[in-house]
């Protein structure tokens, strides 16, 4: 779940804020003062709301603290002034948005969500594999059974990636070796197709756990860790 903090001293502009993004799936932490502010950043958040003037101090100094903590944190600032010169404080200060008073909730919050959706979008995405006993991070080429590390080969975790995209279907030993050894432009035969299945069936088939199931006279089926 994103994690937003709302600095901003008008309280009925706060509730409102807090309500409705509440509403729309966020957690969300409030303060209304700079003091306060500052004690909460023993958290991370996702996101930042601030205004710039605060009883005791204002976003500005609380957005470079934030930033030095979190610094992938996304700061939008809220404020009545809309001068040139106190917008690129702002942006100097580490803010990705200025938005001057008053202005509408709904719009904040539509922005809020495009805002999250663009970073996602942007961020690196970790291919997986997991099951509770068997984790395989194929983008990291790494993995673990049962917590404890595993060791698979380049082709092994290509097999491996290629079994678990098309889970409970057969993939016959010609689609294994024409998906993935060609790419090399390396001759396997189907016995060492057959040794690597096999190298993979003893390095995480234990426990009870059944991962890869012969279809004979056709090839082999991912059913993920099925208990035998």
């Amino acid at each position: 779940m994103k994690k937003i903090i709302i600095v901003e001293d008008d309280t009925l502009l706060n509730k409102t804020l807090t309500y409705n993004l509440i509403s729309d799936g966020y957690e969300v932490v409030s303060a209304y003062s700079y003091s306060l502010a500052v004690s909460l950043l023993k958290e991370e958040y996702h996101l930042a709301l601030l205004d710039v003037k605060l009883p005791d101090g204002n976003g500005l100094d609380f957005c470079s603290k934030l930033k030095e903590k979190y610094p992938e944190t996304y700061v939008i600032f809220l404020t009545a002034n809309d001068k040139e010169s106190d917008m690129l404080k702002g942006y100097e200060a580490g803010g990705s948005d200025y938005i001057t008073k008053p202005f509408s909730v709904a719009v904040l919050c539509k922005k809020i969500a495009a805002v999250f959706e663009t970073i996602e979008q942007h961020q690196p995405r970790h291919d997986l594999y997991e099951d509770g006993f068997l984790k395989i991070d194929f983008s990291e080429q790494c993995a673990t059974l049962d917590g404890n590390p595993v060791d698979f080969t380049p082709k092994e975790y290509r097999a491996l990636f290629l079994f678990t995209k098309n889970d409970r279907l057969i993939l016959t030993k010609r689609q294994l070796l024409e998906r993935l050894w060609d790419i090399d432009g390396d001759f396997v035969d189907e016995h060492t197709l057959t040794t690597i299945i096999s190298r993979i069936r003893k390095k995480i088939e234990v426990d009870g756990h059944k991962y890869i199931k012969t279809a004979y006279g056709m090839g082999y089926q991912w059913i993920g860790g099925e208990q035998k």
